[in-house]
């Protein structure tokens, strides 16, 4: 599995192809985004409403897109924050905040080695640890993150929806 950085062309728009590509992961996802509300109609995900997604992430200074390939397939996508997002916040830790896998490949191990590719460039750059928050009406999730290595902090709300939430954290070790 490889890594990009997904890079908007001019004007910061998304390539048209890629974007596309990367609806179609949404639209295998339509019981994450069920639970998650993030969209209106979570099995009919538009190619509009994800570029609109995207570029919300985008626009969060030190926010990065990485699509995860396999054999040039897109399988994965990991939205990452080099910091949180609240300049007030003390927080030393970079932020995953989505780990989104092709629904039709799950339990295939693409979640683990996204997640374990995404800590190796927080660990590369420096960092010493690396935070999630997930919903707290997605066990699975939680399951999955804890199973790699994340621990429970606090439970709170997200910043975008006030949703019931588990902050965990994964210390990074350096090699």
């Amino acid at each position: 599995m490889i890594l990009l950085p997904l890079a908007p062309v001019e004007d910061g728009a998304l390539p048209g192809p890629v974007l596309t590509e990367i609806a179609t992961l949404y639209a295998t996802n339509h019981a994450f985004f069920e639970l998650s509300g993030d969209f209106p109609h979570p099995g009919r995900i538009t190619v509009e409403q994800v570029a609109a997604a995207l570029a919300d992430e985008l626009a969060h200074d030190g926010a990065e897109i990485l699509l995860a390939r396999s054999a040039g397939r897109l399988v994965g996508l990991a939205a990452t924050l080099a910091h949180h997002p609240d300049p007030a916040s003390e927080d030393p830790d970079p932020w995953i905040g989505l780990l989104l896998v092709d629904a039709t490949a799950h339990r295939e191990g693409y979640g683990r080695t996204l997640a374990s590719l995404v800590e190796d460039r927080f660990r590369a750059a420096g960092r010493s640890g690396v935070r999630i928050a997930v919903l707290d009406n997605n066990p699975k999730a939680l399951a999955f993150w804890q199973a790699q290595g994340y621990v429970p902090l606090r439970h709170g709300a997200d910043r975008e929806a006030g949703r019931p939430c588990t902050v965990l954290r994964k210390p990074l070790q350096q090699p």
